[in-house]
């Protein structure tokens, strides 16, 4: 039997981050991850490049956090983005700063975010226990019980940090969510999060692979806008995908949740302005001109000099004129109706991809039963939640890395000072 004063349960960004804080603190803490190496989800966000954290003020910060950011706050004043960037670079990581204050390694390698997550942890003396799955939790009245495949962990405190449903590949199955059930914490309906969107019209599949570049959008519901962005998307064989398509998808979730509606109940619609520079008189001055310099020329020819090619096809289809029509021979409605759908292309929403496709889980352990200064139940005296399990969740660009970070951060340092250490004075 093994015995410690903190037990981490899962070796992810929010788990790493904990046993590191708790350890600098002089508690003696045992991390355990059921799979063979640490990080594992880590390792394949930002397509493998780790966009580790974003380098914006709070107030930017706290615009893009989706649910409950209130609840953030304080762990954010704990380790903030510029926090995360000096302990990384501490541990040998050098960083740069992207388009959209995006922070990453200047390597585009994951693995050494990775690395250096575990050498914060083991330097500060954390004990790191890969291949080792927790099967039970159970309070003793002075600490825990946890059940492994292998032998028994008696802990004082126990710090959760086990992920939420999505990219179940990586070994995030929602155990920390029935754990934390089973000790008596509500669960907010897991939904996906930043993740893809599937569609009505039968045309879209057609332009699978195609990426639209400064492209304008917004989703409306009932001539209510509810998201609008501005930048790149890609269509798929079931939908839409992209950055601004994940984002949307996550503030759609948020509405469908506030609101109660399914999305067939919802009736949500995408509308694209693959014209975004011009306005609506000024892409029609440039037809006018465009149709007059070439007068010859096919529909089929004059539409390749506004757009893709995948979309030829969808065009010639939607505005219902022959392919091989003389540009010049276009009437005003007609040359009026395509203008009409450069501007403002509709596509309808029918649902997501499924929870397991999805970059982050929404939903979770609800932040109203969690001390936002310590990361400490208040259902279960000596339980701390951190990471993606807690229902809170943001936009792209790093952001929910970084709370995982900071929650991880604050539980480490919240149960360190539960045991009788203190946080060093700045």
């Amino acid at each position: 039997m093994k015995k410690t004063d903190i037990a981490v349960i899962g070796g992810g960004a929010a788990g790493l981050m904990a046993a590191g804080r708790a350890a600098s603190l002089g508690a003696r803490v045992l991390l355990l991850e059921q799979n063979e190496k640490i990080g594992r989800k880590i390792g394949i966000t930002g397509k493998g490049r780790c966009n580790v954290t974003n380098a914006c003020d709070l107030r930017t910060f706290m615009d893009q956090v989706v649910t409950n950011g209130r609840f953030l706050y304080s762990a954010l004043n704990r380790l903030d983005p510029a926090g995360m960037m000096a302990l990384l670079e501490k541990e040998g990581v050098p960083l740069k700063t992207e388009r959209g204050s995006r922070v990453f390694p200047v390597s585009d390698c994951s693995f050494d975010i990775v690395d250096a997550l575990g050498r914060y942890a083991r330097q500060n003396g954390g004990r790191l226990m890969t291949g080792t799955a927790v099967r039970s939790i159970r309070p003793t009245g002075e600490g825990f019980c946890l059940d492994t495949d292998g032998e028994t962990v008696e802990a004082r405190r126990v710090i959760l940090a086990t992920g939420g449903k999505s990219y179940s590949v990586t070994g995030s199955r929602g155990d920390g969510l029935t754990w934390a059930a089973q000790l008596g914490h509500a669960i907010v309906d897991c939904r996906p999060g930043l993740i893809p969107l599937t569609v009505q019209e039968d045309w879209v599949p057609e332009l699978m692979g195609l990426s639209l570049k400064n492209t304008a959008l917004y989703f409306e519901t009932g001539g209510k806008k509810i998201y609008e962005d501005f930048g790149e998307m890609l269509f798929t064989h079931f939908g839409v995908s992209g950055p601004m398509i994940l984002s949307g998808s996550s503030r759609l979730q948020q509405y469908l949740r506030r609101k109660g509606l399914t999305w067939k109940e919802a009736g949500i619609r995408l509308h694209l302005d693959l014209k975004s520079a011009l306005s609506a008189e000024e892409l029609d001055r440039r037809l006018i001109r465009e149709m007059e310099a070439a007068p010859g020329k096919s529909f089929r020819n004059f539409l390749g000099t506004l757009l893709p090619q995948k979309l030829i096809g969808v065009f010639i289809r939607l505005t219902g004129i022959p392919a091989e029509r003389r540009a010049a021979d276009l009437d005003r409605e007609e040359r009026k109706n395509l203008g009409r759908l450069l501007k403002d292309l509709v596509i309808t929403v029918t649902g997501t991809r499924p929870l397991e496709e999805a970059i982050i889980t929404m939903g979770g352990v609800a932040v109203k039963e969690v001390d936002p200064g310590t990361m400490e139940s208040k259902k279960c005296p000596g339980l701390f939640l951190a990471g993606e399990l807690l229902d809170v969740d943001a936009l792209t660009g790093g952001f929910n890395l970084q709370i995982a970070f900071s929650t991880g951060y604050a539980a480490g340092e919240g149960a360190a000072r539960s045991c009788g250490c203190e946080p060093e004075k700045k």
